[in-house]
């Protein structure tokens, strides 16, 4: 299953490389990955390689698609009560590394691993403490973000 759910996988990605705190920017290149006009101003490497797993999806694509296979990926691992606490109003549940890593699974995060040239350590650590604030700006109502 590791080449299955590239949206989840490319948005894991981009949490864990640029943090949610970029995510306008990462927005506008990824807009510029999907177009294929050859401007110059692709991103190559890390994010090119992010970018060319959305397919053309586009940003809207890549936030639908990409929290639908995060919840549908938790569910499997035991873990959907906490990715549906980003989603609801209320609290969000933490996420400790051990648990992240149990709930995207190690196909997930080994493939995330070689995208990104991270350490699954690091990876971890980053989307333990990214992910919860990114999926709950991205729900507004309890809802997911069309594509």
């Amino acid at each position: 299953m590791s080449r299955g759910m590239p949206s989840m996988t490319a948005l894991l990605g981009l949490l864990a490389i640029a943090g949610y705190q970029n995510r306008d920017k990462l927005a506008e290149m990824l807009k510029g990955a999907g177009g294929g006009g050859s401007s110059g101003a692709q991103p190559g490497g890390l994010l090119g390689n992010l970018g060319g797993m959305l397919g053309g999806a586009g940003v809207g694509g890549l936030l639908s698609g990409g929290i639908n296979e995060l919840l549908e990926r938790f569910n499997q691992n035991g873990h959907g009560e906490t990715a549906q606490s980003w989603i609801n109003s209320g609290p969000n549940k933490d996420i400790s590394p051990p648990q992240l890593k149990q709930a995207i699974g190690p196909d997930v995060l080994e493939r995330l691993e070689q995208q990104t040239g991270l350490s699954q350590e690091e990876l971890l650590a980053r989307l333990s403490r990214e992910l919860p604030t990114a999926v709950d700006k991205y729900t507004p109502d309890g809802r997911l973000p069309a594509a």
